[in-house]
This record gives C-alpha cells, sequence and structure tokens, in this order.
C-alpha cells in the first residue's frame, strides 16, 4: 500500500479509536469509498499496538494504581476504589469478549456494508444525544458497581457492529447510568485497554500462522502514528469534553450516516 495511504490510515484510526464516532467505520471507508486497497494484517496489528500504547501511556498512572490495589486486595489491604475500578473493568470486558466469538463471522461480512454503518452512525448517534441530555450525570467513576459495569460492558458488545463505536456506546451507557462525562469517557478509556490488548493478540497470533512476509516499515508508520493520533485525541478530548459537551460529535454522526446513505443510493 502507499506510504501516504498508510500513514492517512493510521491517523484516522488513532483519531477515531476514542472518540464517540467509530474507528472501525473509518478504516472500512477509504476501501469501499475511495478504493483504497486493504491495509492488511500486519498494518491491523500494528494500529492496535499503537492505540494500545497511547492509552497507556495517558492513563499509566491510574492503570498502576488499579493494578497494584486489584494484586493487593487479597493480603491485609482488601478492597478499595481501585481494585473495585478494576473488577468493573475485568466485567465490563467479558461480554465484548463472548458476543465477537459468537458473531465475528458476521461482522467480517455483512456487517461491513455502507448501509449498515450508516444506520448504526445514526441510530447510536442519536442515542449519544439523548444520553447526554438526559443523563443525570452526577456519579463519579469510583461509584461505578458490578452491575452498572456489565451494563456497560453489554452495550460495548454491541460495538462489533461496524459504526455502532465502541467508546460512543460505552459512554452513551454510562450516561444513562447517570455517571459524569468525565467518569463516562474515563471508564470507556480504561475498558478499551484489555479488549485493545486481545484484539492485537488475536491479530497477531492470526500474522503468525499465515506465515507471510513482515514489511516492517509499514507496522512501524502504523505504530508511530497511530500512538500520536491516540494521545492527543485522549487528552483534546478529556479537555474540552466538560466545555462542548457530545453534541459535534452528534451532528458528525448524523451528517456522515446521511453522506453513506446517498452514497449508498
Amino acid at each position: 500500500m502507499d506510504v501516504l495511504h498508510l500513514v492517512a490510515l493510521a491517523l484516522i484510526q488513532g483519531l477515531t479509536e476514542f472518540l464517540p464516532i467509530s474507528s472501525s467505520a473509518h478504516l472500512i471507508l477509504p476501501s469501499q469509498l475511495l478504493g483504497w486497497s486493504d491495509q492488511g494484517l500486519a498494518f491491523d496489528v500494528a494500529v492496535h499496538i499503537g492505540s494500545l500504547g497511547a492509552v497507556l501511556f495517558a492513563f499509566r498512572h491510574e492503570v498502576w494504581r488499579i493494578l497494584h490495589a486489584w494484586f493487593t486486595q487479597f493480603g491485609e489491604r482488601g478492597q478499595t476504589p481501585e481494585s473495585r475500578l478494576g473488577w468493573a473493568i475485568i466485567i465490563g470486558t467479558i461480554p465484548a469478549v463472548i458476543f465477537g466469538l459468537l458473531v465475528e463471522d458476521w461482522v467480517e461480512t455483512a456487517g461491513r456494508s455502507v448501509v449498515v454503518i450508516a444506520t448504526t452512525t445514526i441510530v447510536f448517534g442519536i442515542l449519544l444525544a439523548i444520553a447526554d441530555a438526559r443523563g443525570s450525570r452526577t456519579q463519579e467513576i469510583e461509584r461505578m458497581t458490578p452491575k452498572s459495569a456489565l451494563l456497560i460492558g453489554l452495550a460495548q458488545a454491541i460495538a462489533l457492529i461496524p459504526g455502532t463505536s465502541r467508546s460512543g456506546i460505552t459512554m452513551t451507557a454510562a450516561l444513562m447510568l447517570g455517571f459524569t462525562r468525565q467518569a463516562a469517557a474515563r471508564f470507556s478509556f480504561l475498558l478499551s485497554i484489555p479488549l485493545i490488548l486481545a484484539a492485537g493478540s488475536l491479530k497477531g497470533i492470526e500474522l503468525a500462522q499465515a506465515g507471510t512476509a513482515t514489511q516492517w516499515h509499514e507496522i512501524l508508520l502504523g505504530v508511530v502514528f497511530s500512538f500520536i493520533a491516540a494521545w492527543l485525541c485522549i487528552k483534546l478530548f478529556l479537555v474540552a469534553l466538560d466545555k462542548i459537551g457530545m453534541l459535534p460529535f452528534v451532528i458528525y454522526r448524523l451528517l456522515l450516516g446521511v453522506v453513506l446513505f446517498i452514497w449508498a443510493v
């Protein structure tokens, strides 16, 4: 693939992975709308590594506290808010793993159509608007319960359908449950870590089993540019979120969905 295309796709993936606008849709669309060739499995692994590195770096202090609290809870220290958050992340990850194994074949075929992407882009954009407008936004992330984590995890499983947006639907669910915008976003980002790690590992295993020649320059470009884009996206999104809310992303989703429907017709 052309180097400019690789850089563009890495930037798109990094920017859209954590915004509520669907990274999978934006990675599928260039090949369908612009005729770009498929980026290949190695590149998919690379952008997953870049995105994972970005969220781990951005939340390195929180991740360390959660891991430390989770492993030390079995001693005299007992449970803490951080260890309970660790359990919430585990509980929230399980539904997506189960559903991913069940519907993977469908997602790889029918789920990648422009009509499906357009529909989910609009429908879940409207739901995001409703959740942002009607949610009480009073609960902080420390109040995350196993029940809330499970409900958000079930919502995350729906994001296997392209166009839904993993970050978008998890934030939608958290807002509907009464969490603040910051809490919804931070839990969504933390919840992405095990899922991106699992997806990247599976793709890495597939790549190793395929035994194809590795284009290391493509992998390096994918990792570097997706890392930079994702890290900047996370930092700027959290800074601007309380000021702008979800409306700009809702409007973008609605406009994108309409354009896709027009193109599909």
